[in-house]
């Protein structure tokens, strides 16, 4: 993905819209990039730096280019934090020609009895929150998790058309796995969705159901992700 955003791109000067603690920006720079990024929360921003990422405390609304422009403009699960609008109008801003906006998001997707351990647990502990996690909870029928997040992808879309200053949105998907130990899933999962808002002890009992559904599986798992890409280009000189 990184190799073909670079490529429909006219050059190595990219900004990082909400590059977090710099995982992409990283990823970026090794292929040759220059990457600045722009990310609300300060404490990520500072860990960002410490690694060699330039970085701009704002969000990118209310961020001030100084008539700087780049050649693409990235935001790496982190978009849906942008106004859909108003966030790709100043994407157009900031893109030279041809220059290119690639927002994207990788979906995961465990074995069923990883998921509906965490959805019974999930339920268990926090019975009337708006998040269930039971939409990938229902046997081997269920709807694959990218297809979850199409009404994600199509809000960005929306965005970029009605902005304007792009030509038309494309969609690319890149399907890849990814294996774990119970422990490494584990010390990842409580970063994911509500999960970051449980109380310690919710939080074990949560840990606690899905590792058991893991050590059932034999200890480990290979968890299928899908790459979506939401990307549109400036029109050329």
């Amino acid at each position: 993905m990184v190799a073909r955003i670079i490529a429909a791109s006219p050059g190595p000067d990219v900004l990082d819209v909400g590059c977090g603690t710099g995982i992409e920006a990283r990823q970026f720079q090794a292929a040759g990039c220059t990457v600045l990024g722009v990310e609300p929360d300060a404490r990520m921003a500072d860990f960002a730096r410490r690694t060699g990422v330039e970085v701009e405390v704002a969000t990118f609304e209310s961020w001030e280019p100084a008539g700087r422009v780049f050649d693409a403009v990235i935001a790496g699960t982190a978009w849906h934090w942008v106004d859909p609008v108003a966030g790709a109008a100043k994407a157009a801003r900031v893109l030279r020609p041809g220059g290119r906006l690639a927002a994207f998001w990788h979906v995961p997707e465990p074995p069923y009895a990883v998921s509906d351990a965490l959805a019974t647990a999930f339920r268990r502990v926090m019975p009337d929150s708006p998040f269930t996690f039971a939409v990938q909870a229902v046997g081997d029928d269920r709807t694959p998790a990218a297809d979850l997040y199409q009404p994600l992808l199509t809000k960005a879309v929306d965005g970029i058309r009605e902005a304007g200053g792009f030509g038309e949105p494309e969609q690319w998907r890149f399907d890849w796995q990814r294996s774990y130990t119970r422990d490494e899933w584990l010390d990842q999962l409580p970063t994911t969705g509500a999960l970051t808002r449980l109380p310690q002890d919710k939080l074990e009992e949560v840990l606690s159901g899905v590792g058991a559904a893991i050590d059932a599986l034999g200890g480990d798992i290979t968890v299928e992700y899908a790459t979506m890409v939401v990307t549109a280009a400036r029109p050329g000189p």
